[in-house]
């Protein structure tokens, strides 16, 4: 039995086709050709830049002078593949972020205002296609993604090897929506700040995570979230491989909504193997009855022997937990 929510499903991959004997013919000639062209001349031929507001057709050397050139208008910036020690932050207007070809520009190792990559402050933002990697600032807290502000979509993206992934202000009327994205060797509880997550949340009004994977975190837990509403679906949390994790699903605040049709795995090595999913641990900001916990698949790693709680509540609230399948060990309920 499912329940409302998108079943999980793999990304369709293009593939290269090797051309008709026509096409190398062709592609052989102009390789030719540019073998007669002196040196000085294939230097002098410009480079295209790699970043292209799509709506002007302008190209730009760095992300920050095409946002800028956005300002506070709509576009969309065409990212070439790539690997950029660079990051940028949008103060106003609605953009998309998208690379050409996707899975191939990878932003890494650099934080604006010692945050993130991305750091969003617009009306609106949506990111597909890119990779987010080694972000590490001075508090614990750097991240692919800053959200300050406004709506922010992620689709087809992937985070890694940094403190968090996607963190974060306090705004009720923020949303985020994570699809078929991934999740890897993110989190920490090694700084004076506090732990980091693989995805963060303040009080926000909205997050919804579908189709995405979660995977060797290495600390924190791999979503916590204070919104007031929550929707996770059919998305994999795979701890087999985990550090010193906790929870793979903390509401901290309580939050109605549901969290259906997902597949958890937890591994050994934890710092908190108490609970899979917990409910309003911290304080009890949002009301969380009508929680649906349903039609989700729990276990340990083979071979491992404990229990656990499925989902810990200290709400008291009315939730609705109904047709998991989980593994031996597993309490499906605990009140706390």
């Amino acid at each position: 039995m499912t329940y409302d929510s998108d079943r999980i499903s793999t990304p369709f991959v293009d593939r290269p086709v090797l051309g008709r004997p026509s096409m190398l013919l062709a592609a052989l000639v102009a390789a030719a050709a540019i073998a007669l062209i002196p040196l000085a001349a294939l230097m002098a031929q410009p480079v295209p830049a790699p970043f292209v507001v799509v709506e002007t057709n302008r190209g730009y050397p760095t992300l920050q002078a095409a946002v800028d050139a956005i300002g506070s208008g709509e576009g969309s910036i065409a990212i070439a593949p790539g690997t950029y020690r660079q990051c940028a932050v949008q103060q106003a207007g609605r953009i998309a972020y998208l690379a050409t070809e996707p899975g191939s520009a990878e932003f890494t190792g650099a934080a604006c205002e010692g945050k993130a990559a991305l750091v969003l402050r617009g009306t609106e933002a949506s990111v597909s296609g890119l990779i987010f990697s080694n972000i590490a600032v001075a508090d614990g807290n750097g991240a692919g993604i800053r959200q300050e502000a406004g709506t922010l979509t992620v689709a087809n993206s992937w985070f890694r090897d940094s403190q968090q992934g996607i963190l974060t202000s306090h705004d009720d009327q923020m949303r985020l929506v994570v699809d078929r994205s991934t999740f890897t060797r993110l989190g920490t509880c090694e700084n004076s700040g506090g732990c980091a997550h693989s995805i963060y949340t303040g009080d926000i009004g909205h997050l919804r995570v579908t189709r995405s994977r979660f995977e060797q975190g290495t600390g924190g837990h791999y979503v916590k979230a204070r919104a007031a509403m929550v929707e996770i679906a059919a998305s994999s949390f795979d701890d087999s491989n985990g550090r010193a994790t906790n929870y793979m699903i903390d509401l901290p605040q309580g939050a109605r909504g549901q969290i259906t049709n997902n597949w958890f795995v937890q591994g050994e090595d934890k710092e908190n193997y108490s609970a899979f999913i917990a409910v309003g641990a911290e304080e009890q900001t949002h009301s969380s009855d009508g929680l649906v916990i349903a039609g989700n698949d729990a276990r340990f790693v083979p071979s491992l022997s404990r229990e656990s709680a499925f989902v810990a509540d200290w709400t008291g609230a009315n939730l609705r937990i109904d047709d998991n399948r989980l593994g031996a060990g597993l309490t499906p309920f605990q009140r706390r």
